[in-house]
Parts: C-alpha cells; structure tokens; sequence
C-alpha cells in the first residue's frame, strides 16, 4: 500500500536531482571552467564543487534507476511483472514506459562508465598523463552531451509510460 507512493517520490526526487545535475554540467559548468581556467580561477571549482556534483550526480543516478525499478516492480498487468514486461517490452501497454527504462539504463551506465572513469582522471583521483586527462575531457564531455541527449526522450517516455499502465489497470 505504501510501497508505491515511496517509491514513486523517491523516483521523482532522486531524478530531479540526477538531470538537474546533468544539465547543471552541461549548460553551467563547462562554460563556466573554461572561463575559470582562463582567467587562472578553476582550481577551487575543480577542487570543491565537481567532486562533490559528481558524487551525488552518480548516486542519484543509482537511486532514480533502482526506484524506479522498484515502482515497476509494484504492477502487474495480465500476470506480467512491471519490469520485466518494460524491458522487454512484452505487452504493447509497457512499450512507452520500456523505452523509458531503456534509456534510463543507458544514461546510468554511462555515468557510472565513461563518465565517470574519466572524470577520475580529469580531478587527480586516478593518475593520468596530460594527454590522458586530454582525451579523457573529450570522452567525458561526450558521454555527458550524449546523456542529455537522451534525457529528452526519457524524460517524455517516463512521463507517459505510467499514464498508460494506470488507465489500463483502471479498466481491466
């Protein structure tokens, strides 16, 4: 009884936060320490405000994926668990949610990976060569625009993928 409405605010919070913070990355924070570093002024952004953006940028991430999973979970929908049916989209009521679930997938995946892995290198948490950290700027950017990208179409399909599941469980 309780189980759903948790999850469901646990779900929108923890999401909020993650794409919140993506787009923070993408449309503040690149421009902002390229402008930094320009003026001999990024240390501190580097050294205060990324590493700590990220932990709670991948950790949100974990916790909107799992939530959501969790809140899948919780229907059933002609003997078919909410999940399972989403990712494989095995009934055509779970195929906007399913695309949502997958896309989700991905933009985790790839902040936990290449996101990530080479920011450690970008903040010194790992050793890496100048050229090193160079490609790894490039990968991470990448990674990050390729997620935003992605938020857009997620967030549509996350946003109507439950309004079909509620109005079929209504009327069967």
């Amino acid at each position: 009884m309780w189980l759903e409405p948790i999850l469901r605010w646990i779900h929108v919070l923890a999401g909020v936060m993650w794409i919140g913070l993506l787009y923070f990355f993408n449309f503040v924070n690149v421009d902002a320490v390229k402008q930094a570093t320009a003026a001999g002024e990024a240390a501190p952004i580097g050294k205060y405000v990324v590493p700590r953006a990220l932990f709670f940028f991948r950790w949100a991430a974990v916790v909107t994926w799992l939530a959501g999973a969790g809140l899948l979970s919780t229907v059933n929908t002609d003997g078919v668990n909410g999940f399972v049916g989403a990712f494989l989209f095995q009934r055509p009521i779970f195929i906007p949610i399913g695309f949502g679930v997958w896309l989700g997938t991905i933009m985790m995946l790839n902040v936990w990976g290449p996101i990530w892995q080479n920011q450690k290198k970008i903040l010194g948490l790992v050793p890496a060569t100048d050229e090193q950290k160079a490609r790894a700027r490039r990968v991470a950017f990448l990674a990050s625009r390729i997620n935003t990208l992605l938020s857009i179409p997620m967030l549509f399909f996350m946003a109507t993928g439950p309004h079909a599941l509620f109005v079929e469980q209504i009327y069967h």
